[in-house]
């Protein structure tokens, strides 16, 4: 049978008929919310409800048209699959120019109702997707920085509000592309320091001889060619904030004139003997750990001390893989607005693109991607070769953390033999986060129970 995936929402008042779909859609790969009745359907679906209903027709109390009518009120966008009897057929060929996603007439092979339900799931998944899109742009406008909710994001958040008044000096860790230039501008803007410049150097872009002078200054006639004075970068940066990326690439005789200005904050450019005052404050962005001597190379140890009074981590986007749609949706905002363009919608290859990648280049890969869709180029249209990459590093604490509880959730299926109920009470969860769960870790709880042999035809007399 044709493996699919998603969330199901299933509705029959006989037990046998909804025992027998329920290990249909399991063995295809489905997770299934088996339920007895259309109203207790009504407590299951919502607007955030990511799956697709299949309902049978005739049923006590409300009815599956019924149910269809309140779904439809709720969200007109969620699939609804009506399984009619013969003599229901008019009524769902109604339905259908209503807005019913299909109908599927008994007897019907499990086949026809497993490739309805992969239709119908990739449908929700990509209003899903468009829709979170949407809620990004929102926050995008609204001018929300720092954009995602994983953890360590939201802990980043809050740690920069807290030190944003704080005058100490901070390291930026992270990869190439993760944001470190927009972690200093938030500790500027957050801080009573925005109303001053707030000055940026890349470390790495310049040659020696010529970031001394855009860093400490000189007075005019100091060496051949300073016709002028000129003031340096970093007493430009008094009273608001230095950027220094990439720091770990600043050449050795730098360090030390940078890690004098930093314990006495004060300078004397070339070809003065004043030393000036500085109200300074130093923010130093990397790409590798200094801490550790075998990256650090000829870094100095004592200004990496002196720098690492307060040290901010930025995960890799493949850390935070659950921010990447709503990243997706601000830049994409963004890119549409820069080229006067409509928001594009996410097809299937966009949407596949996002999940599957491993975004080396982090959020500016990323960045750059939504302005590709944004003029209208898919992930097909990329160049086909890309550089290689080191092998990846040991698992990181979120994928511990996430593998760890995926092998709870399997211990409990298994220690009750399948059965979903028991599972949910043993770990204590609510059942639709037990279901999340089950789909975000790709769990099937028909894996864990001895089932019959589920493709045959399904019948129930109308």
């Amino acid at each position: 049978m044709t493996q699919g995936s998603g969330l199901v929402a299933l509705v029959d008042d006989d037990a046998d008929l909804l025992h027998a779909t329920t290990q249909l859609l399991e063995l295809a790969g489905f997770t299934v919310i088996a339920l007895d009745a259309a109203e207790a359907a009504l407590g299951v679906v919502d607007t955030d409800f990511d799956g697709v209903v299949v309902s049978d027709i005739r049923m006590p109390g409300m009815n599956g048209l019924q149910l269809f009518d309140r779904v439809k009120a709720v969200d007109p966008d969620l699939p609804v699959i009506l399984v009619t009897g013969h003599g229901d057929v008019d009524l769902a060929v109604a339905a259908l120019k209503d807005g019913v996603y299909d109908f599927i007439p008994k007897p019907y092979a499990g086949e026809r109702l497993v490739e309805a339900l992969k239709r119908a799931s990739e449908k929700r998944r990509l209003v899903m997707e468009n829709r979170r899109l949407r809620e990004a742009a929102a926050l995008a406008a609204d001018g929300m920085p720092l954009i995602g909710e994983a953890p360590a994001i939201r802990r980043l958040r809050e740690t920069l509000r807290q030190i944003a008044d704080m005058d100490v000096d901070v390291l930026v860790e992270g990869e190439t592309g993760t944001g470190k230039e927009v972690v200093a501008d938030l500790l500027h803007r957050w801080g009573r320091r925005r109303a001053k410049p707030f000055v940026a150097l890349n470390c790495g872009a310049l040659p020696e001889t010529v970031i001394e002078s855009e860093l400490f200054g000189h007075e005019a006639g100091a060496f051949t060619g300073a016709q002028r004075r000129r003031i340096g970068r970093i007493e430009h940066s008094s009273g608001g904030t230095l950027f220094l990326d990439e720091i770990e690439s600043m050449a050795p005789a730098l360090q030390v004139k940078l890690l004098r200005v930093l314990e006495t904050r004060s300078l004397t450019p070339l070809g003065s003997n004043e030393t000036r005052r500085l109200d300074l404050r130093v923010v130093a962005a990397t790409k590798v750990d200094l801490g550790r001597p075998d990256q650090r190379g000829d870094f100095r140890e004592d200004l990496y001390f002196r720098l690492n009074v307060v040290t901010l981590r930025i995960p890799p986007l493949r850390e935070r893989r659950g921010d990447i749609a709503m990243l997706f949706g601000h830049f994409l905002g963004k890119a549409a607005e820069r080229f006067g363009r409509p928001v594009a919608r996410v097809n299937a290859a966009v949407s596949h693109h996002l999940q599957s990648h491993d975004w080396p280049g982090n959020v500016r890969e990323l960045a750059h991607f939504a302005d590709r869709v944004a003029l209208g180029l898919g992930p097909e249209d990329e160049a086909e070769s890309l550089p290689a990459r080191l092998p990846e590093p040991a698992a990181a604490l979120p994928e511990r953390v996430g593998q760890y509880e995926a092998q709870l959730i399997r211990d409990a299926l298994r220690d009750h033999g399948g059965d979903v109920r028991g599972a949910i009470d043993a770990l204590g969860v609510p059942r639709k986060t037990f279901y999340d769960k089950l789909k975000r870790y790709g769990i099937a709880a028909s894996d864990f129970r001895p089932l019959d042999a589920p493709n045959r035809a399904i019948r129930k007399e109308p």
